[in-house]
């Protein structure tokens, strides 16, 4: 059965039209995208496939154009369009924190860090420098290291704090392998970054461990 023919308020357009985008499953919104399926399959039959293949969902999406571009369903100029959907989002995300306003909803920020860390398949030490009223000042990718680990030295963020004029920091990096929460070494080297731009009058206000799921924010379990 054509997706047409299905109860109106069954189909994903008219569910999301109705109901918002956050009532329809994965395979529903990646129909949407899709439009149409592969022969003898509907879009949401073609998108449940996909998942189940090479899903789920976050698997997916995180890999490049190349690769989405050989999966039955896609092709090039769907993986062209998706990839290009993605980086809308995540301009949309960027632009409520490179506008000029101040920074209040510390959820704003884990959800950025997740945006930028989490497609990396190596541990990568990000940060965001901030200003005396906490506005976006720059966002800058410091250190990368393997699938499980990346070497931080607080002397060089706080050197980048100084060159952006930076009054507060926020850090983050990601941990391939889905698990966020932090390690002894995540705690051990939020210490040494504190300590490090407190000698430079910078105020260190967060450290993100972006994983599966929501971000950890180390501050709000009072180890910042």
């Amino acid at each position: 059965m054509h997706i047409r023919d299905w109860p109106e308020a069954e189909r994903p357009r008219e569910k999301l039209l109705a109901h918002g985008a956050g009532s329809l499953s994965d395979a529903e919104l990646l129909a949407i995208f899709l439009g149409s399926g592969l022969p003898g399959r509907d879009a949401v039959q073609t998108a449940r496939d996909l998942l189940a293949r090479h899903g789920p969902l976050r698997s997916l999406l995180d890999r490049s154009p190349r690769e989405l571009a050989r999966l039955p369903g896609l092709g090039p100029a769907r993986a062209c369009q998706l990839a290009a959907a993605l980086e809308l989002g995540n301009r949309h995300l960027a632009a409520g924190l490179e506008r000029g306003d101040a920074l209040t909803d510390p959820a704003a920020a884990g959800r950025y860090f997740a945006r930028r860390l989490r497609p990396h398949r190596h541990e990568v030490f990000a940060a965001l420098f901030l200003d005396t009223r906490h506005r976006a000042l720059a966002f800058e990718e410091l250190f990368a290291g393997t699938i499980d680990g990346a070497e931080v030295h607080p002397r060089e963020v706080a050197r980048r704090a100084l060159a952006h004029n930076a009054a507060a920091v926020i850090v983050g990096h990601n941990h391939p392998s889905g698990c966020s929460d932090p390690s002894a070494a995540d705690r051990a080297v939020t210490a040494r970054l504190k300590q490090a731009l407190a000698l430079v009058e910078v105020r260190l206000l967060d450290h993100f461990v972006v994983g599966d799921g929501e971000p950890v924010s180390l501050a709000a379990r009072g180890m910042v």
